[in-house]
């Protein structure tokens, strides 16, 4: 007889939420420190950073993942069931996740606050418009767009800005295809210049990874002014300080960079804030939060975007960085399906059915995609963090699979846990937090070779990016094409359709070309005192005494 599984939404529905100064209480926030949004959400002042310093530092946990396929693999899962899971071995514990955007919730992939019974509720409000944090995100990105405009139409023949090289879109917190690639200015001469933009989703906004990277109100604001949306004629950088924007996206941001307070189905206290997608941008929560969530328990427990090599890289290098903090233990999501769709034998297409010989028992085609899984716990070990392997389970997955991850993770050297917590809660989730405490107790290795960028004598030391990409992903790395030393390489990017003017692709019968890469300045500005492909093809040419590359990718 087949048992009925109750929904996300009807488990959301009928959990018991205690108040939000009970929730904040148990972090050690004091009611005063709280602006409540309701009685089930509320924002933690940024006070609350300085008010907490005299706490104990929590461990920090990162939870990252093997490379993601369309099923998911179930990182927030993970994370809320680690984050309860704690509980039940008497740690006290807090949650730090990303808000979710509603394209993706409106579209296949659904919402992002867990699943089951390791879920982060109000299931609704965090799935929607929560505390309006995105809206505030949307209007500021908006008001420089619209201010870029504004200069162009009132000062076209003295704007120093080069037209085509322009980079600052507008954004809307929907999936709207037909939105990537539009045309403004259409009407009359009032109406504004006619030039071709387009929309992205807001989540992929600039704005949106500086509120995950700022420190403070302060910080937030000097970030907002440097962001570069275009060059001027003369190839230097235009910043939104220079059309005096900074200042009134700041003010728009002002309640937007207060953390969100929320809690689990096992209310456990969970932090909520900011959005930024893992491929395009640093892929984790806000930095706040966790300035924020470091003294609040024994232990913080975040995520990171995408595969360890894209999030996890990102988190260790960007948001670390930023933060001051270094993680004492790291967690890589596997799933079984996952690891067989990594053996190439199967092609899963998201919102269709499953193959059925996906579903069958087979061991082998579990060990023929663990080559993913292995190089993804060496790149969590590149970054000197002890890594666990966490795995998800199902209810169709098969003992003889989970020995076979568990014999991967021995042979590697690394601890491992199934993790039932979908449908058992935090209970489910014990092995993995045991497991997870352990590791962090070891020492973190000191990876100094992946210090930042220094000046040295006058002199830039670039770090090793090709090793580090060798590192990272095992790839071969195409050399970057050599800019003007006057050019500034910033990240001027252009549709590679073919047909449009200055490499914007031409709207035809499917559409306006949306594949992205890097431009060649010279080519992008086409200033006379520039140089031609021509030249460019010359200045390339082989060199006697040169040792000739590869160039293929």
């Amino acid at each position: 007889m087949k048992v009925e599984f109750p929904t996300d939404l009807e488990i959301a529905r009928k959990a018991h939420l205690l108040p939000m100064p009970d929730i904040a209480g148990k972090m050690g926030i004091d009611p005063h420190l709280l602006e409540p949004y309701g009685h089930d959400v509320a924002k933690i002042k940024l006070d609350a950073i300085q008010e907490l310093g005299g706490q104990p530092r929590a461990k920090y946990v990162v939870v990252s993942a093997i490379t993601p396929t369309p099923l998911g693999e179930g990182k927030t899962t993970t994370t809320v069931g680690l984050g309860d899971a704690l509980g039940h071995i008497g740690k006290r514990a807090t949650v730090a996740i990303r808000q979710p955007s509603m394209g993706p919730t409106f579209g296949i992939k659904g919402g992002a606050a867990g699943g089951g019974y390791s879920q982060v509720v109000p299931m609704e409000r965090l799935n929607l418009h929560l505390t309006g944090d995105f809206h505030a995100v949307t209007a500021a990105h908006n008001l420089l767009a619209a201010m870029i405009d504004n200069y162009i139409h009132h000062s076209l023949r003295d704007f120093p800005i080069d037209l085509h090289s322009i980079t600052w879109r507008r954004v809307l917190d929907v999936s709207d295809r037909v939105l990537r690639s539009v045309v403004v200015g259409l009407g009359a001469p009032e109406d504004g210049v006619t030039r071709q933009t387009g929309f992205d989703i807001t989540a992929a906004s600039e704005v949106m990874a500086v509120l995950a990277l700022s420190t403070s109100l302060q910080d937030m604001r000097q970030r907002l002014g440097r962001m570069v949306i275009g060059l001027a004629r003369d190839g230097k950088p235009i910043t939104a300080d220079f059309l005096h924007a900074g200042g009134a996206m700041a003010v728009i941001m002002r309640d937007a960079i207060k953390p969100n307070l929320l809690q689990t189905l096992e209310n456990t206290p969970v932090l909520v804030h900011a959005g930024p997608f893992g491929n395009i941008a640093n892929g984790a929560s806000s930095v706040l939060a966790d300035l924020i969530g470091i003294h609040g328990g024994e232990y913080l427990v975040t995520e990171a975007g995408f595969g360890a090599d894209m999030g996890a890289e990102r988190f260790f290098n960007i948001k670390c960085r930023t933060s001051g903090l270094a993680p004492d233990a790291a967690v890589v999501v596997a799933t079984v399906r996952a690891l067989k769709v990594h053996s190439g034998k199967y092609r899963v297409v998201a919102g269709k059915p499953l193959p059925p010989e996906l579903l069958k028992e087979n061991p082998d085609d579990v060990l023929a995609g663990a080559a993913n899984l292995r190089k993804q716990v060496e790149n969590i070990q590149i970054h000197g963090v002890t890594p666990v392997v966490a795995i998800n389970a199902f209810p169709d997955d098969h003992a003889s699979e989970h020995q076979a991850i568990r014999g991967l993770a021995e042979h590697l050297g690394v601890r491992s846990a199934v993790c039932n917590n979908f449908a058992d809660g935090g209970r489910g989730a014990v092995e993995l937090a045991e497991a997870v405490t352990a590791a962090a107790e070891e020492p973190r290795e000191d990876r100094g070779d992946r210090a930042p960028r220094v000046r040295r004598a006058g002199r830039r030391v670039r770090p090793r990016r090709r090793q580090a990409a060798r590192r990272l992903r095992g790839e071969r790395i195409r050399p970057a094409a050599r800019l003007h030393r006057q050019d500034t390489p910033l990240h001027l990017f252009g549709s590679q359709a073919e047909g449009g003017p200055d490499g914007v692709g031409a709207a035809g019968t499917r559409g306006a070309g949306l594949g992205w890469g890097r431009l060649h300045l010279p080519d992008l500005r086409r200033d006379a005192h520039h140089a031609r492909p021509a030249d460019d093809a010359e200045r390339h040419q082989h060199r006697p005494g040169r040792k000739r590359r590869d160039r293929r990718p």
